[in-house]
Formats: structure tokens, C-alpha cells, sequence
């Protein structure tokens, strides 16, 4: 593997008032450890070992908010009630080791898990009663849930802030809830929620974005992750313009996000080739120049092989970061969030900040199995 200067890696960054010490952020990944849906003391040092090695914010795995039927995997946390107080010792020890978190807020929606044949009891909800176009699940959100489920993920952002949490990141993609109101396969309502345009679908998100701005105050981080892809659909895209990207990103920007999570399943990939090329801006990149945000690429950092080749058993070995340094030098994006490679290695960072990339490890999906 090539070694190259990883400076600009290392450079802190504000987000606001708050101060990151580099530009890794460890990116969210479904573990499925937490019994009974309770984070424990394997969370607090799973957390703190990737803090140690040097990630500069560390956003947790997705956790449910007070919604029925909100996870699709029974080993899923929780974000409400009796987990909360759990979730404390989590961020302590995350800031004992020098690092900065947020939990991830999430809602599966109707999408089933991909490996594990659990259900919920309760009747999966969705914009239009869809997991996937043309694929009846569940039921189709009434009015009075979509406002229960805006002032769930208000309440989870503010919970986030009392017990010391740094940031919020609000799960929008992926073919998830959030998702499924943005994509028009998903999402056939034709009340105030649906509509022809992306932009009109982006409303169920702007009133919840909106609702964890007034939760969370003024000068706390709000992060969106958002996707073109989907798992229901890899080559599904929302915005085949950049202004469409527009009209989708920049009313979720206004509605108070700080920060745009942009994923794609190789961060590399220009976004929009047919205008700048094959070495043109990538998701975050047009996502930034279209909005004026804070963005964060992700997309198999670090590794040799998609992250969606895990589930058909594919080894990943490690990749130079030669393509990632170019963009990041040139102000492509801001921070970059690292996923599978810190599975394995909680020293990924710090490893590469001081030269020692030949002790870097491989991804194998029999990682999965442990949480350490």
C-alpha cells in the first residue's frame, strides 16, 4: 500500500462552538449487541477503544426513538426511556479519551432486516405502507403519527443533548423512514407529505429538522445523513440535477442541519460526471457547493472492496489514501467518515497519522459476530 502525507486528515475543524481535533468521523454501523434493547458496559468500551485511537467524532450505531415498531433487528438500541440514563456513560468516557459523539436517531420504517428474520409486534409504519416500490408492508402513516414520530425524534435530539452528547445525527437515508418520504417509489401520499417534486416530499424532514432545532437550541450540531441509493434499490438516485439536489438539500439546511452526511457506496464516484467529469465533485462535494454546508463523505474509506459486497461474504483489504487526501486538500468536503476498516481496527486513525499503514487491517464479515 502507498503511503502519502495525511496531514490535512488531522486538521481540527468547528462545527459551531465545537471544536473536533481532526476530520475522521467513525461512521454509524448497525451492531446489534444491545440486549433488550440496552446499551452496557460493552458500549461504553467499544466506544471509548475507536476515541482512543484517535477518531475525532464518533457517531453511535442507529438508535430507535419512542416509536412502535421503529427497529428492525431485536439487539437495536434504544434512545428513550430506561436506556437513556445508559447511553451517559457512553459519551463520558468518549470525552475522558479526547473524542466528541452523537447518537444516531434512527427509524427502519417497514425495511426488513437483512440479516435476521425478527419482526416487531407492532404493525411496521411507512409514508404509504411500502417497504420498497410496489412492495406492500405494514401501514400508511396517519397525520397524528407523522406528528408523534417529528416529536419523537425532537425529544431523543434534546435527551441527546441533557446527557452530554456533542452532536445529533438524524438518520435520512438508506430506504429508511426519513428516506422513504424523499423517494417518490416510496412515498404516494397525496396529502402535504407526498407531491410530485422532491421538494415537496422533503417536508416531512424540514418539520422534523425544524422540530430538533427548537428541542436542541441554536448553537448545537444537527447532522443529516442523506443517500441517493437505497438498499431497496442501489442505483435508485433523488436528484439526477444539481437542482434538484437543490431544491431536495437546501430547505433542510434552512431548517436548521449543520451538517450533511453524504453516503455513497464509493466516495470516489463523481456525482455528476456528464458536468465536471470523471474526477468531478463526488456526493458531498456538490452537496457542500449547492448548500454551503458542512459535509462528510463516506464510502469505503480506507478498503478495497463496497461495503455491500459484506453480505455476500467479500474480504476487504486495505486501500491507500492517495484519492481521499487529493479531495480533501482541494476542499471537496470537510470531514470523512470512516466504517468497516474501524470495526476491526479501533487504532485505524491513529495508525495512519503516524505512518504505520503496513499495520493496518482487513475487513471480514466474520467481524460482525464480536463487539470489542
Amino acid at each position: 500500500m502507498t503511503h502519502c502525507n495525511t496531514d490535512v486528515l488531522f486538521e481540527p475543524v468547528c462545527l459551531g462552538q465545537l471544536t473536533l481535533r481532526n476530520r475522521i468521523v467513525m461512521a454509524p454501523m448497525t451492531r446489534g449487541f444491545a440486549t433488550g434493547g440496552m446499551p452496557g458496559t460493552a458500549h461504553v468500551d467499544y466506544y471509548e477503544r475507536r476515541a482512543r485511537g484517535g477518531v475525532g467524532l464518533i457517531l453511535t450505531e442507529g438508535t430507535v426513538v419512542d416509536r412502535p415498531a421503529a427497529r428492525n433487528e431485536p439487539g437495536i438500541p434504544f434512545f428513550h426511556g430506561a436506556a437513556l440514563e445508559k447511553w451517559r456513560p457512553v459519551a463520558e468516557a468518549v470525552h475522558r479519551a479526547g473524542g466528541a459523539i452523537g447518537p444516531q436517531l434512527w427509524h427502519a420504517s417497514s425495511v426488513e432486516s437483512k440479516t435476521s428474520d425478527w419482526a416487531p409486534e407492532s404493525p411496521v409504519e411507512s409514508p404509504s405502507g411500502l417497504s420498497a416500490p410496489g412492495f406492500p408492508r405494514g401501514v400508511a402513516m396517519t397525520q397524528e403519527a407523522i406528528a408523534d414520530t417529528v416529536a419523537a425524534f425532537a425529544k431523543g435530539a434534546a435527551d441527546a443533548k441533557r446527557l452530554g452528547f456533542d452532536v445529533i445525527e438524524l438518520h435520512g437515508a438508506h430506504g429508511y423512514l426519513i428516506d422513504q418520504f424523499f423517494w417518490s417509489g416510496t412515498n404516494l401520499r397525496d396529502d402535504a407529505y407526498g407531491g410530485a417534486t422532491l421538494k415537496q416530499r422533503s417536508r416531512f424532514a424540514a418539520e422534523m429538522i425544524a422540530a430538533v432545532r427548537v428541542a436542541v437550541g441554536p448553537d448545537f450540531p444537527i447532522i443529516l445523513r442523506v443517500s441517493q441509493w437505497k438498499q431497496q434499490d442501489y442505483s435508485a438516485r433523488l436528484a439526477e440535477t444539481p437542482a434538484q439536489m437543490a431544491d431536495w438539500l437546501l430547505p433542510l439546511v434552512e431548517a436548521g442541519v449543520d451538517v450533511l452526511h453524504c453516503s455513497q457506496r464509493r466516495f470516489w464516484t463523481p456525482e455528476f460526471p456528464e458536468i465536471d467529469g470523471p474526477e468531478g465533485l463526488n456526493f458531498a462535494g456538490w452537496a457542500k457547493k449547492l448548500t454551503g454546508a458542512v459535509t462528510i463523505s463516506v464510502g469505503s474509506v480506507g478498503l478495497s472492496g463496497d461495503f455491500i459486497n459484506v453480505f455476500s461474504g467479500e474480504r476487504s483489504e486495505p486501500a491507500s489514501l492517495d484519492r481521499l487526501v487529493a479531495r480533501m486538500e482541494r476542499g471537496e468536503f470537510d470531514l470523512f467518515a470512516v466504517g468497516r476498516a474501524l470495526i476491526v481496527d479501533p487504532d485505524w486513525a491513529s495508525k495512519v497519522q503516524h505512518g504505520r499503514v503496513d499495520e493496518l487491517c482487513p475487513f471480514d464479515v466474520q467481524a460482525l459476530a464480536s463487539f470489542v
